[in-house]
């Protein structure tokens, strides 16, 4: 389980990656069971919009994930990605056992000298996971030419996955 901004961005990238079976948007730690997008916006739910990665580690690795994580995000800016402002766009780590808890915890050490700025990603234990409604489930590919988020946002994220990740992405988005 991965936030780092928009899930819409999250989504986008991750299920480009050659391993990576599906992914899921979605609402991760939150104190409201089943919040909607409009509870979760409002910021008073706690949770983040995050996704949901199934992948198959003989193909990649949670390691390498981690690190297309730490590369198409900011995970220096607390609370915010770009324009997207609100602890629901906070960037975080939600692991389910101490195996992943030790990886998350050695990868976000490793990256951190990266950056002019501390890392400030959470890595903590999964508490809950809501799926979002269905019009948030692949919304890049479905709405990518009618939303200017899309553009302005989205695709050069994506560009930086194409970029720096070309090897590990699925051939059918090269």
């Amino acid at each position: 389980m991965l936030a780092g901004g928009c899930f819409w961005c999250t989504e986008a990238i991750f299920k480009r990656v050659k391993g990576v079976e599906e992914v899921e948007s979605g609402y991760a730690n939150g104190q409201m069971e089943n919040p909607s997008y409009e509870d979760v916006s409002s910021g008073d739910t706690g949770a983040a919009e995050a996704i949901k990665i199934h992948f198959n580690p003989k193909v990649i690795s949670l390691d390498k994930l981690l690190e297309i994580f730490w590369a198409t995000h900011d995970p220096t800016s607390l609370n915010r990605q770009g324009a997207d402002v609100g602890t629901q766009y906070r960037s975080s780590i939600f692991y389910q056992g101490e195996s992943q808890k030790e990886v998350a915890l050695k990868s976000k050490g490793e990256h951190k000298n990266e950056f002019s700025d501390n890392i400030v990603t959470e890595v903590l234990p999964l508490k809950n996971f809501y799926k979002a409604e269905d019009y948030h489930q692949n919304y890049y590919d479905t709405n990518k030419n009618s939303n200017s988020y899309c553009s302005l946002v989205i695709d050069p994220k994506i560009e930086k996955l194409l970029t720096k990740f070309n090897s590990e992405v699925k051939p059918e988005y090269l």
